[in-house]
């Protein structure tokens, strides 16, 4: 977002930097302003309508593969890019743009919305961090305070006008301004994470997501109040409140770990009641359990958990947030089967995960890298074996089993749980395999997009119930 570099050009910057900020170079502006003008462009998918403006997109696609690089567009690379010959995010904004188009075509104003957080927000958030980005964030020094606020603060202007532009008359201000926060908040913390893997695509993804289910709530707040939330809120900060400082105790989280634990665990029971929280109950009993047994050995061959198995902020939001917002969303729209089944679907999905993982990393005979089948050692990324994967699934139904026993779902709908936790972990096996092996992802990205992948799985088996 604003790390500290040179412009292919070498022009001296354009300001004195402040203490503290990283260097801002005039050809790091122009690709910045270039960014955001492009972005302007978003204002026109209104007109153009879903099919024009996909065409728009891969257009520009071409273009910025093809003839920018010919045409002068070579002054907008960075020196690296410049080392390598060729820039990727230059090419993969567009593409960014032509998967929201896709993706959300019956709901062109999210599409719309999140091209102004990429570009307003990432634009303004490097211009902010490098000229006065003094503070930097404490898990990632390359970013700053200064670049995350006003990444915040203009992609939640730029979405919020988009969504109030692209369909007028379907939002109230208020509402859209608050749905364009979450969804630039959220795109300032992906940004924020120290990952190899270009943002241009994640961002815009993960937002369009978001957004997409948010909309999704408007008229919903006052009949999900009226149906007891804020009583279920107050129970579950107390129950998780005590959960939290078990877990403590036991040394299964660290402090930060029981902090955002308690946040999804209150947020869940408040959404769903006891019946959901249960299921991420039983999550924190199987993956403490599992990562607990033979630690020592696990350990001395260097496969262990770190800090003694404690699990972190980290590790409670790669696990648990995606079911923390399915479950919300099952809460406030209409739709609460489908998000109560993808709130299940990940709670299944990271248990199977935890359990293989730990399992087969103890007793695992003989695994396997899942994309070749060729034998690899034990805590290989992507490896599977038998038994890893036989207590996955056993941790996945136990999970699915207690969903329809508490009433969230017909007991068809375990089945389908289980299915998606399979998959689900299987794919993160792939994913594990290949982009994590390459530094391009760590482990709680990883994670994260598992459950993601076992809750939509999940909810997209729900159409068959």
């Amino acid at each position: 977002m604003e790390a500290a570099r040179v412009s292919a050009t070498g022009v001296a910057s354009l300001t004195p930097a402040a203490p503290g900020a990283s260097r801002l170079s005039s050809g790091e502006v122009l690709r910045k302003l270039v960014h955001m003008v492009v972005g302007g462009l978003a204002f026109l998918l209104r007109f153009l309508g879903p099919l024009w403006g996909a065409v728009c997109a891969l257009v520009a696609v071409l273009f910025n593969l093809l003839l920018l690089p010919r045409l002068g567009g070579r002054r907008l690379w960075r020196e690296a890019e410049t080392a390598r010959g060729g820039s990727w995010g230059i090419v993969l904004y567009p593409v960014a743009v032509l998967l929201l188009i896709l993706t959300f075509h019956r709901r062109l104003e999210v599409a719309a919305a999140v091209w102004g957080v990429l570009a307003f927000g990432d634009g303004m958030a490097s211009l902010a961090g490098m000229a006065l980005g003094r503070r930097k964030l404490p898990w990632n020094p390359k970013k700053s305070w200064m670049g995350s606020f006003a990444y915040v603060l203009f992609g939640t202007a730029g979405a919020a006008g988009l969504l109030l532009w692209t369909a007028p008359g379907s939002y109230a201000i208020e509402f859209a301004l608050a749905a364009g926060f979450a969804t630039a908040l959220l795109g300032a913390a992906v940004e924020s994470i120290p990952q190899a893997l270009d943002d241009n695509i994640s961002v815009p993804l993960l937002a369009g997501l978001l957004l997409f289910c948010i909309l999704l709530t408007e008229g919903r707040w006052e009949a999900a109040l009226a149906a007891g939330l804020l009583p279920r809120l107050a129970v579950g900060a107390a129950v998780n409140a005590g959960l939290g400082a078990l877990a403590f105790a036991i040394r299964g989280v660290d402090r930060s770990g029981a902090v955002v634990g308690w946040v999804i665990g209150t947020a869940i029971w408040a959404a769903l009641g006891w019946q959901e929280w249960l299921l991420l109950f039983a999550f924190f009993v199987i993956g403490t359990a599992c990562t607990k047994l033979g630690y020592r050995k696990k350990a001395a061959a260097k496969l262990a958990q770190e800090k003694g198995g404690r699990r972190s902020a980290r590790h409670a939001i790669a696990n648990g947030g995606v079911a923390a917002l399915a479950a919300t969303f099952a809460a406030t729209t209409d739709f609460r089967l489908v998000f109560a089944l993808a709130a299940a679907g990940a709670l299944a999905t990271a248990a199977a995960d935890t359990a293989g993982s730990e399992i087969g990393q103890l007793w695992g005979r003989r695994t396997f890298l899942v994309t070749t089948l060729r034998p690899v050692a034990r805590g290989t990324q992507g490896a599977v074996s038998l038994e890893g994967t036989l207590a996955g699934v056993v941790a996945s139904v136990i999970v699915a089993a207690l969903g329809a026993w508490g009433g969230l779902y017909p007991w068809m709908g375990a089945l389908a749980v289980v299915v998606a936790a399979f998959l689900g972990s299987l794919l993160e096996s792939v994913v594990g395999a290949t982009i994590e092996r390459r530094g391009l992802l760590d482990n709680e990205a990883v994670n994260f997009l598992n459950t993601l992948i076992g809750a939509l799985l999940a909810a997209a088996l729900s159409t068959l119930l």
